[in-house]
């Protein structure tokens, strides 16, 4: 892209009055978000909905002069796309190898039916699988392996389910990788991976422990049953070459995660060399059955929700929102800091946190923009966000596989109560939300100088 459509894409001087371009750009953002959190009213895909409020707001654009086609790509962060589609493809090869049964039944046939250290167990390998290949793609995994394996123990699925979700969603917000708006805000703020780890790690390690604990005693009652099937029999992989090909590339990648910014690699670039590499130390591996596996619609997704975004950012909408917010942050920084955080959780409890964190980004950049520095609030949204979506069923993308997971045994086996409701999820993931909160909270409170200094 030329630099001429370059600078024809930002906003110049901050807008301090509402003209007609902002508005209707507004208006496609809200109608756009509402039609996504709606789907399940109205029957259309979220993925349709962004799809048509993105071709809405380039049509729109142009007529008023605030955003063309151009604008539009330059609006998509395909560093987020690029690293999830490579993640995706890694994945897709690793199921096939078995690896992945194997480990879940070696944790049922240690656990010996202790059902607490069965659950430690499974959160604690979902969740360090989480950090690496984001929470939604390990829950995917593991979610038909926990049917499986307490399907062998004769115990209810429902509370090694729950864990996959709510440790993994918790989990997840340690690292870069971790979570689907830890890519955005790492990527939009160019934040690399050892120095959000260092940052998120330590409070995000406080609340997974207590969510662990937490979990024993939310689901007390059905923990304390003595577990009556047992594992006796051996599980094979499918191809262990391939699976520990896999191990080491993933080994390769967390070295090259850690080092990225040294070597000036982007996150999507030790995605893809990894997946580059697995596909030639596999020699027979076939392309057609790894890309089957992707999930394009989820790329689709975030393409269309990108250039929304981008298209009200284009306007000068959101930077105007921001001129309102300056006097508050200026005014009490923390309470700002810790009130984005509980908006932002309570939020992607409603709603999907992956809309919610595609709008805040461009508002605290425009903060930025105009002097202030908001690293704290980068560390909020994060927090919030990922501990947020453990609220409701469908706070994450996550917690909307595992329930279906969960209503597709209660159909299989005729049993309603293996079916995971919306109240049910309210009794145990929204206690689970507010207990990480209130950690989070007092942690940043604790060491906000810390969180407050300026990142590089």
């Amino acid at each position: 892209m030329a630099a001429a459509e370059m600078a024809q894409c930002t906003v110049g001087a901050i807008p301090t009055a509402m003209n007609e371009g902002m508005l209707v750009s507004g208006i496609i953002l809200a109608i756009s978000f509402i039609g996504i959190f709606t789907e399940t009213l109205h029957g259309f895909h979220r993925v349709k909905v962004a799809m048509l409020g993105a071709g809405a707001m380039v049509v729109v654009g142009q007529m008023y002069g605030f955003y063309t086609p151009s604008c539009a790509f330059q609006a998509v962060d395909w560093n987020v796309v690029f690293l999830l589609a490579a993640m995706m493809g890694i994945v897709a090869i690793m199921i096939k190898t078995g690896g992945f049964e194997v480990l879940a039944y070696e944790i049922g046939r240690f656990a010996k039916g202790r059902q607490f250290l069965m659950l430690a167990l499974i959160g604690t390998a979902v969740t360090f699988i989480s950090l690496l290949l984001d929470n939604v793609t390990t829950v995917v995994i593991f979610g038909p392996l926990i049917v499986l394996i307490c399907q062998k123990m004769k115990v209810t699925p429902i509370p090694y389910l729950m864990a996959a979700a709510l440790l993994s969603d918790t989990g997840g917000v340690a690292t870069l990788v971790g979570d689907p708006p830890n890519l955005m805000i790492g990527s939009a703020k160019d934040i690399a991976f050892m120095p959000f780890v260092e940052k998120m790690g330590p409070i995000v390690f406080v609340a997974w422990i207590a969510t662990l604990f937490f979990m024993r005693v939310l689901f007390k009652k059905e923990l304390d049953l003595k577990a009556e099937g047992q594992f006796t029999d051996t599980l094979d992989y499918k191809d262990k070459g391939l699976w520990n090909k896999s191990l080491f590339v993933l080994g390769a990648m967390v070295v090259l995660f850690v080092i990225h910014n040294v070597i000036n690699w982007d996150p999507w670039m030790v995605a893809g060399a990894g997946l580059i590499a697995l596909v030639f130390l596999q020699k027979h591996l076939e392309l057609e059955d790894i890309m089957h596996d992707v999930e394009i619609p989820l790329l689709m997704f975030f393409i269309a929700l990108f250039m929304i975004v981008g298209g009200v950012e284009g306007s000068g909408f959101l930077e105007y929102l921001g001129t309102f917010i300056i006097p508050f942050v200026k005014e009490d920084f923390l309470l700002a800091c810790i009130i984005l955080m509980w908006v932002a959780a309570i939020m992607s409890a409603a709603i999907d946190n992956i809309p919610f964190t595609a709008a805040m980004i461009p508002i605290i950049m425009s903060l930025e923009a105009q002097g202030i520095n908001a690293a704290a609030l980068w560390w909020c949204l994060a927090l919030g966000v990922g501990m947020g979506g453990n609220g409701t069923h469908i706070g994450s993308t996550a917690n909307v596989f595992i329930v279906t997971v969960s209503e597709r045994l209660a159909r299989d086996t005729g049993d309603k109560s293996m079916a995971i409701t919306p109240l049910m999820w309210a009794k145990k993931g929204l206690p689970v939300m507010l207990l990480t909160l209130v950690i989070c909270t007092i942690i940043m409170w604790l060491f906000f100088d810390y969180y407050s200094l300026p990142l590089e």
